[in-house]
């Protein structure tokens, strides 16, 4: 157990006396026995959407049984006809829910079903500095109050550059390398975009969303101080940036968001900047390694990324002490040393942690996982100011790829796009101060 669980483990034992001595003249008596208090049984209902039952199952379940074996733990994951919000409008609310930012709004705070941390971690004396403290300050900043509505659960997704081995092998060109420049990838990409016996060889490509949103200037879309897109110059630098690459002969985007995102599975690609993601699926025909994603010029010597969930305790429960208890378990050292041997990045500070990545993965243990740490992870954008209404991430980040998508297709010239851009999350925003009737 952690220096951490150990100083916040709810003791279970009561001392009780156990007799009188009889007699007299030191002739002993009966010793005070331990007696372990009995707890109530019940039932504890947690929610995590995107996370099968098996990986809940592998990763928690038989620690918390073996901790907490008077709880019953209920494990439930979106499906059809049973998502949050079902379940909060039928009065069957989790005690514990797995968040994450871009849908902190829409499927948290919205619903109603909150809970701010802050006493809990007060009471149990819960150490926060056992984190990267640019997990914890996202929770904390996202709704510009200053409360505390969960605690960083692995994994996170830091941005690393895909390769394929075997399209550099087949045209002699050596593998990218860790440290690498954008400009330097460019120049790459032009090398390895080409048609060849019929087949066209993409050079490069991205996850466009992640790209954007994850920024390594941590550049907000919607302005933290006003009612519209944040620095349009900045913007307009980071589209144009980007579909350099797309411009390439031989490289052109694919049709869709989507398309895009998943290219480098086909095979025909020979980068691609992307999420390293437990849940990302590279077919095993593929040859592929990692490094790090490439440098921006003018951008700081760190790692774009997207944050992690967190678990989080809804106001309706009845068991909240019991709840924290349970998340302080799933966010051990133990559990998370694990995770980390599995290709899951931790959440925690611990150099330790960090250097086991993927050791005992039978994938990830062959490739270059030292790439995910080679630049500390950047902060997370700057949020919007206490009392302006916010716009979810996930409906800011669907807004900017979608028009990216637009302008890397020639369909409309760099300022109309952005200016469609800028328009179309003002009129989010008048959605949502419509919903609270904010003038």
């Amino acid at each position: 157990m952690s220096v951490i669980s150990r100083n916040v483990k709810v003791t279970t034992m009561l001392l009780v006396s156990a007799g009188i001595a009889a007699g007299c003249g030191g002739n002993g008596g009966e010793k005070a026995a331990a007696v372990v208090e009995k707890k109530e049984p019940f039932e504890m209902s947690l929610y995590a959407a995107g996370v099968s039952v098996k990986e809940f199952d592998d990763r928690f379940r038989k620690t918390l049984e073996a901790k907490f074996p008077h709880i019953t733990f209920k494990y439930r994951t979106n499906q059809p006809g049973a998502t949050i919000t079902e379940f909060v409008a039928q009065g069957d609310i989790p005690d514990l829910i797995r968040t994450d930012i871009p849908t902190l709004k829409t499927l948290y705070t919205d619903l109603g079903i909150a809970y701010d941390l802050r006493d809990m971690v007060k009471k149990y004396k819960y150490d926060l500095t056992r984190f990267n403290p640019v997990f914890t300050q996202e929770i904390i900043d996202v709704m510009g109050t200053g409360v505390m509505y969960g605690l960083p659960v692995p994994p996170y997704f830091p941005q690393v550059m895909y390769y394929n081995k075997d399209l550099f092998d087949k045209f002699g060109v050596a593998y990218p390398k860790d440290g690498m420049t954008l400009d330097e990838t460019y120049e790459l990409a032009k090398k390895m975009s080409r048609a060849d016996g019929g087949t066209v060889y993409r050079g490069f490509s991205a996850n466009t969303m992640a790209f954007l949103r994850d920024n390594p200037f941590s550049h907000p879309i919607l302005d933290p101080k006003t009612d519209a897109l944040a620095d349009q110059e900045r913007w307009k630098s980071l589209f144009t940036t980007l579909k350099r690459f797309y411009d390439i002969p031989n490289n052109a985007i694919g049709k869709t968001v989507a398309e895009e995102n998943n290219a480098f599975a086909k095979g025909n690609v020979a980068m691609q900047i992307n999420q390293h993601s437990v849940y990302l699926i590279i077919p095993p025909e593929v040859n592929w390694d990692l490094v790090s994603a490439p440098l921006i010029a003018g951008a700081p010597k760190m790692m774009g990324q997207r944050g992690p969930a967190y678990w989080s305790i809804t106001n309706q429960s009845k068991h909240k002490d019991e709840a924290f208890q349970v998340i302080m378990e799933m966010l051990s050292d133990e559990i998370q040393m694990q995770d980390s041997k599995n290709g899951i990045p931790t959440t925690l500070a611990s150099r330790e942690i960090m250097a086991a990545l993927g050791k005992d993965h039978p994938v990830y243990s062959k490739k270059n996982m030292k790439s995910l740490t080679l630049y500390p992870p950047i902060a997370a954008t700057p949020k919007r100011q206490s009392g302006l209404v916010d716009v979810a991430l996930g409906t800011q980040q669907n807004t900017m790829s979608g028009q990216f998508q637009k302008f890397a297709m020639n369909q409309m010239d760099l300022n109309s796009v952005i200016r469609e851009a800028d328009e179309l999350i003002k009129k989010e925003v008048q959605k949502e101060k419509e919903k609270k009737g904010v003038k």
